[in-house]
Parts: structure tokens; C-alpha cells; sequence
């Protein structure tokens, strides 16, 4: 332990939100090294909803169109409720805005789409691009302890294969590592809500079958099965979840956490799986198997110093509503640029104090909002007239009853139908917990205008915004033959003025002399006709929401940094004093 590797930024796991934070890093030129205790990345499916605000992100990094070839596309997702796959149909939901008015909404927001992209393939696109940009990579080393001091982290890890330890010196540590971080643990991060929530726990049974002859006609990417016995959750609801179309896939049931884990072989396995199928003659190959439980639980402060977690080590919760992973992309992207620019010395220290007064209320809110998804479906038992865990018996009898054609099976129908449709808020119906995230910190300056807040419910529904604090509304332009979105002009690690002729050469000129009095990149685009950029449908002039001698400054992870309505402002000293106000320098 005599020698002492140096960087800049150590990063603590490999997930989704380490690989993010470590590549973007690279792409902005800090060295940066990121371990992995393990010896690969997720060998299992784990998180799959990939929304568009994480596909935003795969897109300012390039990564778009690899991670849309390696997942299932949005027309084939979506929820089916049965009896088994093969059993009676209760009925279905237009699920991740499929549903062509939730569509246009979707498709109104951003130019990335909503997929299923398992964290199994999420996980080698992004590491692999880790290696090739310049980070170093580094598996089978477990993070063990840390001490920081005023200048850095001096952090003690152990190469697993070996036994052996050694020290890395950062200036920075970024704990990544999971609901159990050690990191987290290690700075006293405090913590509200709780784990283990329930007297039950969840089984994955990983398999492989050959299902297209009863789905494919009905593409989704989850079966939401209503069984006897304990399934997710306590009820009686087993899943089927699609990995791959229509042959990879994962079961979920249910067993007592007084219990303990159930130790099935893989012939016991498969009969769950095959009950849940409701076909005997299947023929399905048990491919792992690993246990869950249901997690309540965020981080009230997410950083100590010079040591800041993210992802799963500040919001534990289940999966409805698909917002883990897709949480832990935009922490990372919050962090990184703030990470970069205090390193190079373009900004102080103040500024990464706005990583926690930013994200921290974001996890609360997920978590939060996650919970009271899963709540949405015991209703259905209710509906039925079942108890929370049926028999046989029950089933079959609300079954018959559900068909009758008397008073009791039309009650029966319309209720079912309703508590169908009101689990939609954790199926990708809440578009506004995903898209309307608006920050209030020293990141962010004001332009003097009230905060009218929402016009529309905030978690239902994504309202666009330019008011500082907001991310980057989209609108489509074009360029030349291209058609690009307004978001293809931001990001990459740097701020970003969007103007109009008008105010064109008044903002270039202002941004030169803030960004050779301040060392920060900041990129200049005009948007008008005869201009690189044109607005052709005029949709960025109205989401915009200023004039064109105004403009829009836009930071590295698009979010709306500071607007001037007007050019009453475009001048370098107004420019530069309010970069300084953001920076903290």
C-alpha cells in the first residue's frame, strides 16, 4: 500500500449512474477512474424502462441509436391483466404512452422515445463506451474505506481476485454503489422511509420460452397475472415480463419474508412459471433466479464534502413507474458538468453544493410517487370481489360472475375496467414525474418573472417551460436537409445561448467576452430564417416563450441556466455577472 494511484474523480460502481458519470467525465477530459466489486456488469435484466429524459442523455452522448438497436421499441409496450397468459383476459392498457393522445403528448416533449431497454444491455453499452473514451475501468475492486481531507479523498480499495489493497487519491469520490452503499453509509447519510417494506418479497425466476403464440398477437412488454397464492407484493399477482420478444423472459412471485427466500431447484421453478403461463405443456428453461423486496426509502442529504452518492444509494423503491434507473441517469448527468468545471477551475466549490439542493428533492419525490403506484393494484382484487391473497375457489368464482350476465358481473365489469385504468399512473402515466423536474438553487438565476407553477396536474402531465430552473423545452428545426431538435444544440459540456437574428450578434459578442472572462465554453446558436437553424413550424418560438432579440442560456445538462426576454440584457458584463452568480466564482 505504498504506492498511491491518483485522479480526479473515483467512481463507486458500475450501474447506470456510475458508467453514465464516468463517461461523461472522459467526454469532458477528466481523468477518472471507476471500480466495480463485481466481476461484470448486471448479468440479470433488472431495471428496463428507459424514458425519454434518460434517452436524452444516451443522446447527447451519442448512444441513441445503439441503445433503440438493442431495446424493445415503444409500439411494443404495454400491459396485459389475466387470469395466465393463456387464461381469461381481464383486459388490457395502453401502457408508456402508447395510446395515440398520450403519444402525441410523448412525442410533443422530447425527439428521444420511451423503450425497454433491461439494465443487461443497458449496462455493457454504456461501460464499454467508458474504456474506449479514456476512463479507467476497473472490475473485481471493492471500495473499502475513505478519509478525506481539504484537498481530496484518499480511498482504500481491494482488488478481489488478488486480496491484495491498495489506495486511489481523488479529488472527488462518487459513491454509485447500490441500496447498500458503502460509501453512503460511510459519510452518515441520512436516510427517511425504510426497507424490506411488507411481510412479503418477490422471486425472479429468469427463463426461456417460446411465447409469440400468445402474445405476439397482443405485443407488451408485461403480463400482469392474478393467480392464488402470494404473489408481488402479498396479493395475488404474479408478472411475466418480457426481456426479450416474445422468447426471454422474467416471472415474478411472491413468498413470506418470515420465510425466508424460497430454495426451489429449477424443475420447482419452472412449475411456477408454468402456473403463471397457465400451459403444463410449455417447454421452458430456468434460466437464474434471485429474491427482491419492495423498498421505501431516499436520502434527505446526498453529499458530504467532497463525496457525493447517487442512484440507488439515495432512492430505494419498487419498480413501478420505471423511474429507478432513469433517476440514477439524471443524477449522474446533474453532477458530471458541475464535477468538470470545478476540476478544471472554471467554477467554485458552491457550485457542487447545488448537486444536493437539486437532486435530493427529486429522490424524495420518486420514491414517494413509486410507492403510491403499487398501491393502485390491490383495487383490482377489490373489483372483483377477491381477498388480497385468493384461493383457487375465489378465482374461479369471480370469474364466472365477471361473465354473467345479471346486475352483479355489469358492476363487476365497469369496476374492474376503472381500477384497470387507474394503475396507468404507474405505467408510464405519469409523464409529469418523469419530465417536469425544475430546479431552484444558485445554479440557477432569475429573470425577475413570478413563477405561475402548473397549469396542468404536475404528475399526470409534462408542462414545458423556458423559466430558469426548467429543462430546455423541444422543438423541432431545421437544418439544411436535417430536421434536428433543439436539445441537438445543447449539452456536451458546455452552456449554451439560443437566440434569434435579432439578438443574434449582440449575444455571440456578449458570450466571447463572458467565456474569455470566465474559461467556460459557451456556444452561441441563432434561429431564424436564412440562419443555421431555422424554425420552420415556428414551435420554438412559441415554446421559448421570449423575444427574438432575447435569449435562452442553456446549461451543459439542458436545463434553462438564466433568460433574458428581450435584448435589454445582451451585454457582456449583465452575461458574465450572471455566469459568476451560477459558477460560484
Amino acid at each position: 500500500m505504498t504506492n498511491i494511484i491518483e485522479t480526479d474523480v473515483l467512481v463507486v460502481g458500475a450501474g447506470p449512474s456510475g458508467s453514465i458519470t464516468s463517461l461523461l467525465l472522459s467526454d469532458q477530459g477528466i481523468r477518472n477512474i471507476m471500480i466495480n466489486k463485481y466481476g461484470s456488469t448486471s448479468p440479470g435484466p433488472r431495471s428496463h424502462i428507459t424514458n425519454q429524459r434518460a434517452m436524452e442523455i444516451l443522446r447527447d452522448l451519442d448512444l441513441e441509436d445503439a441503445a433503440n438497436e438493442l431495446a424493445t421499441p415503444q409500439a411494443m409496450m404495454g400491459n396485459v391483466f389475466a387470469e395466465s397468459v393463456v387464461g381469461q383476459e381481464f383486459g388490457r392498457l395502453y401502457a408508456w404512452s402508447t395510446h395515440p393522445t398520450a403519444k402525441a403528448a410523448h412525442d410533443l416533449a422530447s425527439p428521444c422515445s420511451v423503450c425497454d431497454l433491461p439494465q443487461l444491455y443497458f449496462e455493457p453499452l454504456v461501460v464499454s463506451q467508458c474504456s474506449l473514451r479514456g476512463s479507467d475501468v476497473r472490475f473485481h475492486t471493492e471500495y473499502v474505506s475513505h478519509v478525506q481531507d481539504a484537498d481530496g479523498v484518499t480511498v482504500k480499495v481491494r482488488d478481489n481476485l488478488t486480496g491484495s489493497e491498495y489506495k486511489i487519491r481523488a479529488k472527488y469520490l462518487v459513491g454509485a454503489d447500490g441500496a447498500r452503499s458503502k460509501v453512503a453509509e460511510d459519510i452518515g447519510l441520512p436516510y427517511e422511509g425504510q426497507m424490506a417494506v411488507g411481510d412479503s418479497g418477490s422471486l425472479n425466476i429468469e427463463f426461456t420460452a417460446d411465447l409469440s403464440e400468445f402474445v405476439s398477437h397482443r405485443p407488451s412488454d408485461m403480463f400482469w397475472l392474478l393467480q392464488s397464492g402470494i404473489g408481488v407484493n402479498g396479493t395475488g399477482v404474479g408478472v411475466l415480463r418480457m426481456v426479450r420478444p416474445w422468447n426471454k423472459w422474467v416471472c415474478v412471485w411472491g413468498y413470506e419474508l418470515a420465510g425466508g427466500p424460497p430454495q426451489l431447484n429449477k424443475e420447482e421453478a419452472a412449475a411456477v412459471v408454468k402456473k403463471l403461463i397457465g400451459d403444463e405443456t410449455i417447454r421452458v428453461t430456468v434460466d437464474a433466479m434471485s429474491n427482491w423486496t419492495i423498498n421505501q426509502q431516499y436520502a434527505t442529504r446526498i453529499s458530504s464534502g467532497r463525496v457525493f452518492c447517487m442512484g440507488d444509494a439515495i432512492h430505494r423503491h419498487t419498480p413501478m413507474g420505471g423511474l429507478g434507473l432513469n433517476t440514477s441517469v439524471q443524477d449522474a448527468y446533474n453532477l458530471a458538468w458541475k464535477l468538470a468545471l470545478v476540476i478544471r477551475g472554471a467554477a467554485g466549490s458552491a457550485l457542487l453544493d447545488t448537486y444536493d439542493v437539486e437532486r435530493a428533492p427529486v429522490a424524495q419525490q420518486i420514491v414517494q410517487q413509486a410507492y403510491k403506484s403499487l398501491e393502485k393494484l390491490p383495487p383490482m382484487f377489490a373489483a372483483l370481489g377477491l381477498p388480497p391473497v385468493p384461493s383457487q375457489t375465489d378465482l374461479q368464482n369471480a370469474l364466472t360472475s365477471l361473465k354473467s350476465a345479471d346486475a352483479k358481473g355489469a358492476v363487476m365489469r365497469t369496476n374492474l375496467r376503472a381500477a384497470i385504468d387507474d394503475t396507468l399512473v404507474g405505467f408510464g402515466g405519469g409523464h409529469g414525474v418523469e419530465m417536469n423536474q425544475r430546479y431552484s438553487s444558485s445554479a440557477v438565476a432569475a429573470d425577475g418573472t413570478p413563477d405561475a407553477g402548473f397549469s396542468v396536474d404536475p404528475i399526470f402531465y409534462y408542462e414545458a417551460s423556458s423559466r430558469p430552473g426548467s429543462h430546455l423545452p423541444h422543438a423541432w428545426l431545421i437544418a439544411g436537409k436535417k430536421k434536428v431538435s433543439t436539445l441537438d444544440l445543447c449539452g456536451k459540456g458546455r452552456f449554451t445561448i439560443l437566440t434569434g437574428i435579432t439578438g443574434g450578434a449582440l449575444w455571440a459578442a456578449a458570450a466571447e467576452k463572458a467565456s474569455t472572462a470566465l474559461g467556460v465554453e459557451i456556444v452561441v446558436h441563432v434561429i431564424g430564417p436564412g440562419q443555421a437553424y431555422e424554425d420552420s413550424w415556428g414551435e420554438y418560438r412559441k415554446v421559448s416563450e421570449i423575444d427574438e432579440s432575447g435569449a435562452l442560456l442553456v446549461r451543459p445538462d439542458m436545463f434553462v441556466a438564466w433568460r433574458s426576454l428581450d435584448g435589454k440584457n445582451a451585454e457582456a458584463d449583465k452575461l458574465t455577472s450572471v455566469l459568476r452568480a451560477i459558477l460560484g466564482v
